[in-house]
């Protein structure tokens, strides 16, 4: 599979995600959500080449951090939040 994105609805994939999702949760990420892993696993971990096996592909989910995680969404903010417009945001700034 070294070609796209890696298929995270593998059984054996999702296992090792949930595995990977609650360390995360437990070592301060208590508001992480699975879609946020999957997300960052297809749009950044796998963005330029997939694992070409289920153990590759465990063993790079469980080697990610939080601060990969956290740095992923980060940025994701910054690129979502720079494509909406000012009123967007009105809750935020107090706007009618």
């Amino acid at each position: 599979m070294a070609a796209g994105v890696f298929d995270v609805n593998n059984t054996m994939v999702q296992l090792t995600m949930v595995l990977k999702l609650q360390q995360l949760k437990s070592s301060g990420l208590p508001s992480l959500h699975y879609e946020n892993l999957e997300d960052f696993l297809s749009e950044s971990l796998w963005k330029k080449g997939a694992p070409d096996s289920i153990h590759e592909a465990a063993d790079e989910i469980l080697s990610v951090t939080a601060a990969d995680i956290v740095r992923y969404l980060s940025r994701k903010a910054v690129s979502d939040g720079a494509r909406q417009n000012l009123e967007d945001f009105s809750d935020i700034i107090g706007g009618d």
